[in-house]
């Protein structure tokens, strides 16, 4: 609520500098500001944001139909989604389902935090200091709000809320419902908020707008009324902001912040920037002056090259990976592994690092072939000292593949780009790389559970944060397939007699109507393709596979590569969209 009006304030600098600074940036800079503003000294700033032109479909909501429905902290861990009631930003600050509880309120409070990869400590900070400024607004019913900027009338010109109490603004303005404010200096930063919250006991009440908040009963009038100067009123606090003092473990680091504003303080600033900076990815990304120097865990950071592979280098590399004895499947299925993890929304996963190596990675069940696979080319890195391991995972994917085309008739050089690097155990959080691990993985034939969406859409989702297209899904598919990479080795989707060659023999026989088929088990998940003169069964398969057979989109991508003509095609197009999702994280080749 009002951010419409908070953009329509930044407007003028937004114009004024244009493309010199993208609205994300701009958002997240006016936000330093404001701190600093108020006296405090902020962790820094990392420019590099970019501007997306229209809004994103494929955001997973959940699966309410009601506005502001109580979602239960067990159905969060099952579906991770960013808050714990439908329409709301984290929690609702009246306590779950507006139980006006703060001990309940603890449990979502975690879980939506954690979500955001916050621990106790940085929630308590950024909790707290956000309510050190500022105020809340609830000086009368929402009835009295008017249309959100999306559905308010064509001449409001995309301000919504407009109100018909008064004037709309100042000490008649309606935002949250809520109503007051935490700190005696609402525009400076102190550590009042913490005095105030436990210096005094706090009774329910309800705001002008029948919100539930609390209120200090033995308090007198010390917090400045905004537009009064001859005003004071007592302190409010949330539902939310009373579990700082009565979660036991909340209450542990609020004292401590109580007793040491400074530690407060550095935590909130190393809070504050990780929340504003965590969808940036790696440091390398961040752009400006005030990019603090120091290498953040949760940046997933990584060590300086030891390596320089020369061209003879990565032709030595490439015979000796070739003569290791790994097979076709086995060096695509372990470069997939490393490189599949990336995830366009917050830029972390990818090949570089190597982290299949380390845990939590090398123990995912989805990554058993790097078991088998990592020995033999950690060797081959040790024996050359020509490469990063992490550059010869990728690498061995390059020799499966050429090897694969040159079976199929196609020769083909597949493009790889050195420069990788191989993290350390100490520069890899393990409980963050944890969230890394698939629900699914349709390109490898790989599902972990069956109480979240549909195999399908899951496999699609994969391909959404591997920045794929539809095209790019459907030809890595068809390839993956026919050259054996099903995480657990599988025949489900393997539709050829010529397996580790790569053919279009996938999208052929998919779409060979001679077969039918027919669902092998009560979840619709597994299927069997009968011939229909002999009733013999041919293939097996999963969703994932007769999914692009069944939709109209997916089917007819599926035909360009099932035509008689479309090898070649088929192979380079192939080889492509394999090089992007290897290059996924190389944001140095930008």
């Amino acid at each position: 609520v009002s951010l419409d009006k908070a953009r329509r304030l930044l407007w003028p600098i937004k114009q004024k500098y244009g493309q010199k600074i993208s609205w994300a940036d701009l958002f997240i800079l006016a936000g330093n500001v404001a701190l600093e503003n108020s006296g405090f000294r902020t962790f820094g700033f990392g420019a590099g944001r970019e501007d997306v032109w229209e809004p994103d479909l494929d955001v997973n909501w959940g699966d309410e139909k009601a506005w502001l429905t109580h979602r239960h902290p067990e159905a969060l861990a099952k579906a991770p989604l960013g808050a714990t009631e439908m329409g709301l930003i984290y929690v609702n600050p009246e306590g779950p389902d507006h139980s006006g509880e703060p001990l309940s309120a603890a449990a979502a409070i975690r879980a939506t935090f954690g979500n955001m990869g916050m621990n106790d400590e940085e929630t308590v900070a950024l909790i707290a200091g956000g309510h050190t400024l500022g105020k809340t607004h609830g000086a009368a019913a929402a009835s009295h709000v008017g249309a959100d900027p999306e559905a308010a009338p064509i001449e409001a010109q995309g301000v919504g809320g407009a109100t018909s109490y008064g004037s709309g603004g100042g000490a008649e303005a309606i935002t949250s419902g809520r109503e007051g404010g935490w700190t005696q200096t609402p525009t400076q930063w102190s550590n009042y908020f913490f005095e105030n919250l436990f210096k005094y006991e706090w009774v329910q009440t309800r705001s002008p707008a029948g919100a539930i908040q609390f209120e200090a009963v033995d308090a007198p009038d010390i917090i400045p009324d905004p537009f009064d100067p001859s005003k004071k009123r007592k302190p409010t606090m949330l539902v939310t902001d009373l579990t700082l003092r009565f979660d036991p473990e909340f209450e542990k680091i609020s004292r401590r912040f109580l007793n040491d504003p400074q530690a407060f303080n550095e935590a909130f600033a190393r809070a504050w920037f990780k929340l504003t900076h965590r969808d940036m990815g790696p440091k390398a990304r961040y752009i400006g002056p005030e990019v603090p120097k120091e290498d953040l865990i949760w940046q997933d950071p990584l060590p300086q090259p030891l390596y320089q592979p020369t061209q003879e280098d990565i032709i030595t590399l490439k015979a000796a990976i070739a003569a290791s004895g790994l097979s076709i499947s086995e060096m695509v299925s372990v470069a997939w592994a490393s490189a599949s993890t990336f995830r366009g929304g917050d830029k972390r996963g990818g090949a570089n690092g190597a982290r299949l190596a380390l845990a939590p990675q090398r123990d995912w069940d989805v990554n058993a072939v790097a078991a088998r696979v990592l020995p033999v080319l950690e060797e081959i890195q040790k024996t050359t000292n020509k490469a990063s391991l992490a550059d010869i995972i990728v690498l061995a994917g390059v020799v499966g593949i050429e090897q694969a085309a040159a079976a199929a008739g196609v020769s083909i050089s597949v493009p790889f780009a050195p420069g990788r690097v191989d993290a350390r155990q100490d520069q890899t959080d393990i409980e963050m790389f944890s969230l890394l691990e698939p629900i699914a993985d349709g390109f490898r034939n790989y599902r972990a559970r069956l109480d979240v969406s549909t195999t399908e859409s899951l496999l699609i989702d994969k391909a959404q944060q591997l920045t794929l297209t539809a095209p790019e899904m459907t030809v890595l598919v068809g390839g993956m397939r026919v050259l054996g990479t099903n995480f657990d080795g599988s025949q489900n989707g393997v539709f050829t007699d010529r397996p580790g060659v790569l053919s279009t023999d996938f999208f052929a026989n998919l779409l060979d109507m001679r077969y039918e088929w027919k669902p092998t088990d009560d979840a619709n998940e597994l299927f069997e393709g009968r011939d229909r003169l002999t009733g013999e069964v041919k293939y097996t398969a999963t969703r994932a596979d007769l999914v692009f057979g069944s939709n109209s989109v997916l089917r007819a991508l599926a035909e360009v590569y099932a035509c008689s003509d479309a090898h070649e095609k088929f192979v380079k197009d192939f080889v492509a969209a394999w090089v992007k999702v290897m290059n996924l994280d190389r944001f140095d080749l930008l």
